[in-house]
């Protein structure tokens, strides 16, 4: 299959003007495909020569204004197009596959109930999976949908459907769109309605998970309806569809994508066990990230795929201040969990390690790459990473806290009144905010958005003449708005501080000298409320007070600057792992904020004790964190946090290094003192019990008779995977790499189970046999499994001669883009660690 070049796209949008595309898929022609017939009127601005993309099992016919085509001419997904000057009709008829690895058109029939359901993923060039299409996204269209679905189903579109007198279903036209947002979703959807704004809202899961939507519809919508309003309050441009829908979709690849009036989110965000507050406030933040997409994505529309980051890091940035908003403005049904929390809390201790981590890898690339840097499709997708999201939404806060809300807001909304339902660029955005400001811009936007890497920020503190001196010197080219924090023990608690002062300082490049009245505080933190984009380090005194009472800090976002700093500090290879441990163990107990409670268990957990420690201090280090998740669990007795019961809960299963708690656990069906084991952490404490080999396929069998569900299916996969035999193994690999057979999920949760700290002697021939079948695997299946293949199926152990075969195997030259770009990233961190080691 040929990958579209930029080159191309530029050529074919001179010549074309495409007006609408009329799609008829029939989903009644079996289980392995389905029928799409296409017909695209457009016009060629001059005589020439072009194509048209579609990957069909089979190409039935293809016409064009009336005269066939030779279906023999389809080369890979491109169909030869010779156009005279003038409009132009043409017809595809076509078979196409359904997909298992969720991109296409998605087909998973529900083992719980036996119902299936399908739907569309058609980002970037997956929509010539289910019609032909002129598949970029400057070429946008009207587009009309007709759908034959089986009896009993309900088609969900990009606007509202109705069934027809035949039976088949028709959706309405929509504005101009990209070809990549069109969406369908067809099935026995269990469905939820109401109306907001004179508009119809939606909530949609399959009929299995309906008890559990059921459950959650108030919040959903309230979320939904506290959203739209706020983006009506900061956007003049009014909501540009006619419904908006969610559907809670199986096997989704992403967390969520926004199709223009139906979103898309993986179904994992229908609960069907019990979740704690952060994690709802991640749900109802990826639902305000999706509906500004309407905005910034939808009616507005990149150009190329070099501006993917506008996407996304302004519906990061704008999902995580708008739902700060909503969460602060009053209870309206919201859950008081999290309510009143501050969601940059979120943000600073999850999302923008991610972009921190990206940003300091051999892949690392620029927020706004060069257009040469993305010449292709192929290399466009490998920019969805920490730093099209994370840092992007950083630079955003930081323009914000720079520029001011207000002018900020005034520059969007020019930019989407002069660009609406049009495609526009990095530079038309820069032009707009650039008119709303006396501020220069354009330099601010070359200085953050061209460059790569994490600045540095090092505080140098002195006290002379009765004040005291700080001195920032930042290592890196950007310039940094940002505020600084000076605080004192509390007389009162030896286990607090107190904040003496909180003031802005601007930071341009080279050192930045301001003096303060008074002794010098026992703790100076920089980019105190995380407003701008760069590792902080701590001076002497400062550093001591952070080990010694981070807890006692009063603010949580404050708090978050400084795990992250330890972090920082440790990946660095400036800080001993064990030092952060020991960290965790004194102030975790004391921490209010649950989202730096998981934050910091999950680096504890998941680079500290699986990867930064060897195999003699990894003993230790599992029993320090079993020895904190009890204390937890202990001081959680009363039912006041059940939040950090959970969490504390989830993660002592994960450390446990012994069964026999678990095993007390699994036949009592309970905690003591709760919480009861649902289906998530009774699967959870099976994978655990596996990996210790205290369980077996007998004991792995029966709980999936009594969870026959998608995500039973899924934990007992990791299960078998996880037991320590060699058949278990060997099994699993067979599967992953040999059968071609399991659907993206099934493939994750196999993957996972498979590779554990724990089996290492067992697990060691497999390094090698990654690197034979690793390649040709991602060949056969695509980038979607290849992406899974480099995240999840990487082998862990950290040594020498891993990293020598990693290293050897991205020397080659043949491997598909998304594998190789998910293995220089794998393979740094494996470098780190060894580093971090040493």
């Amino acid at each position: 299959m040929s990958v579209l070049t930029r080159d191309e796209a530029q050529t074919r949008a001179r010549l074309l003007d495409v007006q609408r595309y009329a799609i008829d898929l029939d989903l009644t022609t079996g289980e392995s495909t389905f029928t799409s017939r296409t017909a695209i009127h457009f016009t060629a601005r001059t005589a020439g020569d072009t194509f048209v993309e579609v990957k069909p099992a089979a190409l039935r016919s293809a016409t064009l204004d009336g005269a066939p085509l030779d279906p023999e001419t389809l080369t890979g997904n491109r169909l030869p197009l010779r156009l005279a000057a003038g409009p132009h009709e043409l017809h595809i008829d076509a078979v196409m596959d359904y997909s298992r690895t969720g991109e296409g058109l998605h087909r998973f029939t529900d083992p719980a109930d036996g119902e299936t359901y399908t739907y569309t993923q058609l980002f970037m060039e997956d929509v010539q999976r289910v019609f032909a299409a002129f598949d970029q996204p400057d070429l946008k269209a009207a587009f009309d949908l007709t759908v034959t679905a089986p009896n009993g189903w309900t088609v969900l579109a990009n606007g509202i459907t109705a069934q027809q007198d035949d039976g088949r279903w028709k959706a309405a036209t929509t504005p101009l769109i990209s070809t990549y947002l069109v969406a369908l979703a067809a099935g026995p959807w269990h469905s939820i309605t109401t109306e907001h704004a004179g508009l119809p809202f939606g909530l949609h899961c399959r009929r299995s998970l309906a008890p559990h939507l059921d459950a959650d519809a108030d919040e959903l919508f309230d979320i939904t309806r506290q959203c739209y309003d706020r983006y009506h309050e900061k956007f003049d441009e009014p909501y540009p569809f006619d419904s908006y829908d969610q559907a809670f979709v199986p096997e989704f690849n992403a967390g969520a994508m926004e199709n223009p009036g139906l979103v898309t989110f993986r179904d994992e965000f229908v609960y069907r066990s019990a979740v704690t507050d952060t994690e709802r406030q991640t749900r109802a933040m990826v639902i305000a990230h999706e509906m500004a997409h309407m905005w910034f994505g939808d009616l507005v529309t990149l150009q190329w795929w070099d501006d993917i980051w506008l996407n996304e890091s302004f519906a990061e940035y704008m999902g995580y201040q708008t739902l700060n908003e909503v969460a602060l403005e009053g209870p309206g049904g919201r859950p008081p969990g999290w309510r009143g929390t501050n969601t940059w809390v979120q943000f600073g201790i999850a999302r923008k390690s991610w972009g921190y981590d990206a940003d300091q890898r051999p892949s690392t690339h620029p927020v706004a790459p060069a257009p040469d840097d993305v010449p292709d499709t192929a290399s466009a997708l490998l920019n969805f990473d920490g730093i099209s999201y994370a840092k992007g939404a950083s630079a955003l806060r930081q323009l914000v806290a720079w520029l001011g809300e207000k002018d900020f807001l005034a520059g969007i909304n020019t930019h989407f009144t002069r660009h609406k339902f049009a495609n526009a660029t990095l530079a038309d955005l820069i032009d707009s905010l650039d008119a709303a400001t006396d501020r220069d811009v354009h330099t601010w936007a070359r200085q953050w958005l061209t460059t790569t890497g994490a600045d540095t920020l090092t505080p140098t503190v002195r006290e002379a003449d009765g004040a005291w001196h700080l001195t920032v010197t930042q290592h890196g080219d950007r310039p940094h708005h940002l505020t600084v924090g000076a605080y004192d023990h509390d007389p009162h608690d030896t286990t607090a501080l107190l904040r003496r002062e909180h003031f802005a300082l601007d930071v341009p490049q080279g050192d930045t000298a301001t003096a303060r009245p008074g002794r010098r505080p026992a703790l100076i933190v920089l980019n105190d409320q995380d407003l701008t984009y760069a590792k902080v380090r701590l001076d002497d005194t400062s550093a001591e007070t952070t080990l010694r009472r981070l807890s006692g800090v009063p603010d949580a976002l404050t708090r978050a600057v400084l795990w992250n700093t330890l972090r920082d500090l440790v990946r660095d290879g400036e800080l001993a792992p064990t030092t952060y441990l020991e960290t965790a163990r004194t102030h975790l107990g004391h921490e209010a904020d649950l989202a730096i409670v998981q934050g910091v268990l999950a680096f504890a957990a998941t680079h500290i004790a699986d990867r930064y420690l060897t195999g003699d201090q990894r003993p230790a280090a599992l029993t320090l964190l079993t020895d904190l998740t009890r204390d937890l669990i202990r001081r959680t007795e009363d039912g006041t946090n059940p939040g950090l019961r959970l969490t504390a809960v989830r993660h002592f299963i994960d450390a446990a290094a012994q069964p026999d708690t678990l095993r007390g656990w699994l036949e009592e069906g309970h905690v003591p003192g709760g919480p009861a084991l649902d289906p998530e952490l009774r699967w959870r404490v099976l994978t655990r019990l596996a990996v210790l080999g205290a369980t077996t396929e007998a004991e792995i069998a029966d709980h999936l008779a009594a969870d026959p569900s998608a995500t039973g299916e899924e934990g007992a996969a990791r299960c078998r995977a996880a037991l320590p035999t060699p058949t278990a193994k060997e099994a699993a690999w067979s599967a992953m790499f040999q059968s071609d057979t399991l659907s993206n999920y099934l493939f994750t949760a196999t993957a996972q189970g498979f590779w554990q700290p724990e089996q290492g002697d067992l697990l060691q021939p497999y390094v090698a046999r990654y690197y034979q079948d690793a390649g040709p695997l991602a060949d056969r299946r695509g980038p979607a499994i290849a992406e899974a293949v480099g995240r999840y199926a990487f082998p862990t152990p950290v040594d020498a001669d891993a990293l020598r075969l990693g290293e050897t195997f991205l020397a080659r030259t043949d491997l598909l883009p998304a594998l190789r770009r998910k293995l220089i990233d794998q393979v740094d961190d494996l470098r780190r660690a060894l580093n971090v080691r040493g």
